[in-house]
């Protein structure tokens, strides 16, 4: 699957710059990252307007695998500094084939650079890019699916709906 990580747990105590190698020699990792002009993509292939300068790597040490969706896959990474644990959420950019998926990305990224803090929402901490992928370090969150407690509940009264829809207009409001 191109830059995805094989296994994400041989990273755990690597040095920096001393980054695992893909069968052709190339780091899984560039620790090249710049800043993007407005448009979806320049010719240096940027999806983010203002990644962080650094690399990923550099702030965090990435773990296990936690899930996968249509563009990406999520980890276990925890910040060097302090070791506490976030999500980070891998987006291959071999994946975003048009500029509707490109502006999804940015989009996803706005929304949550402007999420209010509250307690049922999760909090956006970084982005970097690199020439492989996007990635977003967010609060993890170890509750699992929705979908799955509300198979498991089987139905929702009214007032458990209603419960539920409060909480969503509070964070709408």
């Amino acid at each position: 699957m191109g830059s995805c990580v094989a296994r994400p747990s041989k990273l755990i105590g690597v040095r920096k710059g001393d980054y695992p190698k893909s069968k052709s020699g190339r780091s899984y990792f560039n620790s090249k990252c710049s800043r993007k002009s407005k448009s979806s993509r320049t010719s240096n292939n940027k999806v983010l307007k203002d990644p962080l300068e650094e690399n990923i790597l550099h702030k965090y040490e990435i773990g296990n695998e936690l899930g996968r969706g249509e563009f990406g896959i999520t980890y276990q990474c925890f910040e060097l500094e302090t070791g506490e644990a976030y999500a980070c959420k891998k987006i291959s950019k071999a994946k975003l084939k048009t500029d509707i998926d490109i502006e999804d990305v940015q989009r996803e990224v706005e929304i949550l650079r402007h999420l209010p803090k509250h307690p049922n929402l999760v909090s956006y901490k970084d982005a970097f890019e690199d020439d492989e992928a996007v990635y977003l370090v967010m609060e993890l969150c170890r509750g699992g699916e929705l979908f799955d407690r509300i198979v498991a509940k089987g139905h929702y009264t009214e007032r458990a709906a209603a419960k539920v829809i409060k909480t969503i207009l509070e964070i709408v409001k």
